[in-house]
């Protein structure tokens, strides 16, 4: 079994990165313009006004899963733009965990893998509350799903594998065969079992990319142009498309959205072949 790090699970813990670039997980001459992480400057400005509090990176992360259920509940009610609000607003504080946890020096592999975990779960969510909220077929509906999460696999795996190629953050391990050891405070048979949720959720996607792409972590480059466009494969960029639908009065298209857009995966494999 293998396993990647999946959407944001490495803002959990520190990396070799100076905290002061722009992209702290990637040296200056690597980094790429990053379409899915637009909330990072007000992560950043959240984190730093907790640094000296006693909130913890996995209370951030509680809060936007309780951010993410809101808007999932306004989905349902029709409320469109407060739907789009928190939903932006779980993309920030997806990121802001992290960087809280890079701010206070508290590496968390309990929270690198909870806040992976949440994700998923609150995609499924949001994609049962639009089926709800439209004629979508539940089948097309699922397949969407399925297509949002590869996206988000392939992005992630091309991502670690470009960060531990050019000495950037090298926390998240292309494949994980066994859970970590638990760092600091955090218990190992909680890392342990967030580990063991991960892979059963995360197992068949990530295995799916690989069979695409199994030669990829012997690449010594991925291309910055090609990393840009990966990046609207990111859940940030995920979320600020369904905020921009839900708010243009696109909500009925959403789901066939992502179903025409799947597609791309193989697109963007081939150009990393090529490249």
């Amino acid at each position: 079994m293998f396993s990647y790090c999946t959407f944001t699970a490495p803002n959990k813990v520190l990396g070799n990165i100076n905290e002061e670039n722009t992209m702290s997980k990637l040296p200056k001459e690597y980094r790429f313009l990053d379409f899915s992480d637009y909330g990072r400057p007000v992560a950043r400005l959240i984190a730093n006004s907790l640094k000296e509090t006693s909130y913890t990176p996995i209370d951030v992360t509680l809060w936007f899963i309780v951010s993410g259920l809101i808007a999932i509940a306004c989905i349902l009610f029709e409320q469109n733009w407060f739907a789009a609000f928190f939903l932006v607003l779980k993309s920030i504080l997806d990121a802001a965990d992290g960087e809280l946890a890079r701010v206070k020096k508290t590496p968390s592999h309990t929270g690198r893998y909870l806040d992976s975990v949440a994700d998923i779960i609150l995609n499924i969510f949001i994609f049962s509350a639009l089926w709800y909220c439209t004629e979508a077929n539940v089948i097309i509906t699922f397949f969407a799903f399925l297509g949002v999460q590869l996206q988000g696999t392939l992005y992630n795996y091309y991502y670690v594998i470009l960060r531990n190629n050019v000495n950037g953050d090298t926390t998240s391990r292309v494949f994980e065969f066994d859970p970590p050891v638990a760092l600091g405070a955090e218990k190992q048979e909680n890392v342990d079992l967030l580990f063991r949720i991960y892979k059963g959720l995360y197992g068949a996607f990530d295995k799916v990319i690989y069979l695409l792409d199994s030669n990829a972590s012997k690449s010594k480059k991925i291309p910055k142009l090609l990393m840009t466009a990966l990046s609207t494969f990111g859940l940030g960029f995920q979320l600020l498309i369904i905020s921009f639908m839900l708010v243009f009065g696109f909500k009925d298209y959403i789901i066939a959205f992502f179903i025409c857009y799947s597609p791309m995966i193989f697109v963007f494999i081939g150009v990393r072949k090529l490249t």
